[in-house]
């Protein structure tokens, strides 16, 4: 893991980066892999894959992200990425699989209301995309919508939300 971590940071070949972030992905499946990457700083260079110009890298890196986050520990830091995982469902192409990858990691950051606030923005984007995006999509931002539905302060947002 400590390899994989390192390969990320040196390299800029998108097609070993994707790699290697799905391996890092897969291997956050199992919890004590969890708390290894986050001990070796894993988190924050995945996160740092966001703002890569290569689409299918920053889908690896939300992959990787959403396996990562079933563990408090790791939604801690994860928090911090959630604005910029909004602004890339927002600017994705619609039913991108880059769209649907940054939804994906919003349901599990969105299931206590901890981060509720991050999200405030993007409500009308939500609502958008639940009203154009196909099945795939309208499943995925439902399972965030309800998410911050189960948070009453969250209830005035979202009534209020312009689409």
């Amino acid at each position: 893991l400590q390899k994989l971590i390192h390969l990320l940071q040196a390299t800029d070949d998108p097609l070993i980066q994707e790699q290697a972030l799905i391996t890092l992905g897969n291997s956050a499946a199992f919890s004590v892999n969890q708390d290894i990457i986050r001990n070796l700083d894993g988190l924050s260079v995945i996160g740092g894959m966001l703002s890569d110009c290569v689409p299918k890298v920053k889908e690896k890196a939300l992959n990787a992200l959403n396996n990562l986050s079933m563990n408090t520990k790791n939604q801690e830091e994860i928090q911090g990425y959630i604005m910029q995982v909004c602004r890339n469902v927002e600017s994705a192409p619609l039913n991108s699989d880059l769209q649907l990858a940054g939804l994906r990691l919003l349901t599990n950051m969105s299931v206590t209301g901890d981060y509720h606030h991050k999200m405030l923005n993007s409500i009308p984007c939500f609502l958008h995309l639940l009203s154009e995006g196909t099945e795939r999509t309208q499943i995925q931002v439902l399972k965030v919508l309800v998410n911050l539905s189960a948070n009453p302060a969250m209830t005035r947002h979202l009534l209020r939300a312009q689409v």
